[in-house]
């Protein structure tokens, strides 16, 4: 992932660097476990932990001439060493023992860092969704105004959904955190399960039950998808500021900084563009999918067709991941609510959007659902053609209205109230408001 999306914590953690760090790691735990064992001298594990070390520069130069990454990094760990000693680095492995080990420990290390950074969002969600818990905000459907509702239950309903990205990840780290070194096929031929099982508890990884030379790749596939869907929930998010935030709108505006600037040639724009890039980079996100559900599928007991794909897949999605969740946060954090406009917005109709509780109370009083539907809906079309007189005033002049409710009864129709009045029952629901 390119530095302008990635956080330096993710960039460490997933550079050359790091990633030669960790196969020395599986390295010197796999010599432990074969000296407890009695088939390495006693005394290696602990030279090879004291002296060993690895270069990343120094790696690239010997892959120039192996074309073969494990094998130049066991050249270039061998010149930290004695002779004697870096003959039992890598003894009885097979090069995908170490590099899916590792790699199931950077990744569930990265997933580690998501779930933080989606506790925090969830966190600032939560907040702003006590906050407008009895804030009134005009209902869309297709993009025009159905009901009034809650504002904050657009921020409960997307604390809600981001609960469960949360599930999802989480389980996809739990799956994602096996290990494997189990040889060539996966048999144990040249080393036995002991060893793998030493390394695995080292490492906080549990082995894999059954591999072949690798670890299957629907675990990889679930991590892939279980951060997708993350991304459509932050898209969600944040197209919804996107179209709140429109000068028709106006009911949302995204952090704007002091001295910050919205556009080159129109000195009086605040652009959305926090959210517009939540919103382009979900789209990234989303497409690694494909490839990594492709990755499921190799030949036989392995072949590489997948390794490629992963070493840009699996640290691109994390960063991408880590970044926009954190820069959600911020969107959230800092987002203005203009309540005022809200309920200028809810208002602008006229009364139309009260439209289905007058149609209830005529049926209540006697009218049939049909008939009541055609006499309201009459009203309402022509108080949207025409303005000069409301939708409330064209009802209370009507014969049929009049005999079936009181002034003060149609009156009561046009209260915002009883559209708030479950929001409480739903809150406890869903624990956000003790019961």
């Amino acid at each position: 992932m390119i530095d302008r999306y990635a956080r330096p914590m993710m960039r460490k953690h997933w550079s050359d660097q790091t990633r030669y760090e960790r196969w020395l790691q599986v390295e010197i735990l796999a010599l432990e476990a074969w000296e407890r064992l009695g088939q390495v001298p006693r005394g290696v594990s602990a030279r090879v932990q004291q002296h060993a070390s690895v270069q990343a520069d120094r790696v690239d130069e010997y892959e120039v001439r192996y074309h073969h990454d494990m094998l130049a990094f066991i050249s270039a760990v061998g010149e930290s060493l004695a002779s004697d000693d870096a003959k039992y680095v890598h003894f009885g492995l097979t090069s995908t023992d170490v590099v899916d080990t590792a790699l199931a420990s950077l990744t569930t290390e990265a997933l580690d860092i998501i779930l933080a950074d989606v506790d925090a969002l969830s966190d600032a969600l939560k907040r702003r969704a006590l906050e407008n818990r009895t804030v009134p905000v005009i209902g869309r459907t297709h993009g025009i105004h159905a009901e009034p509702t809650s504002h904050g239950l657009k921020w409960a309903l997307w604390w809600l959904e981001l609960g469960r990205d949360r599930d999802r990840i989480r389980r996809a780290r739990d799956n994602m955190a096996v290990m494997k070194l189990s040889g060539a096929v996966g048999n144990y031929a040249n080393l036995p399960p002991a060893v793998e099982e030493y390394v695995g508890e080292r490492m906080g990884l549990k082995p894999a039950p059954l591999s072949t030379q690798i670890l299957q790749r629907d675990r990889h596939a679930e991590v892939l998808t279980s951060l997708a869907i993350l991304g459509g929930t932050l898209d969600k998010i944040a197209t919804e500021i996107r179209l709140s935030q429109r000068t028709e709108v106006g009911e949302l505006e995204e952090p704007f900084a002091q001295g910050q600037r919205g556009s080159s040639a129109m000195p009086h724009k605040k652009n959305p563009i926090k959210c517009e890039q939540v919103s382009g980079l979900a789209r990234l996100l989303r497409g690694y999918v494909v490839p990594a559900l492709e990755d499921m599928v190799l030949w036989y007991e392995r072949d590489i067709s997948h390794s490629s794909v992963e070493r840009v897949l699996l640290p691109d999605a994390t960063t991408l991941a880590d970044y926009l969740v954190t820069q959600m946060t911020r969107i959230v954090q800092g987002v203005t609510i203009h309540a005022e406009r809200m309920r200028q917005n809810l208002e602008m109709t006229g009364g139309l959007v009260f439209s289905g509780r007058v149609l209830l109370a005529l049926v209540k009083g006697g009218m049939s659902r049909d008939h009541a539907y055609d006499v309201v809906q009459r009203h309402a079309l022509e108080a949207g053609r025409d303005p000069s007189q409301s939708f409330r005033q064209r009802l209370t002049q009507d014969r049929e209205v009049k005999e079936l409710l009181s002034a003060e009864q149609l009156e009561s129709m046009f209260d915002v109230e009883p559209y708030l009045r479950e929001v409480d029952t739903i809150y406890r629901r869903i624990g956000l408001l003790d019961s």
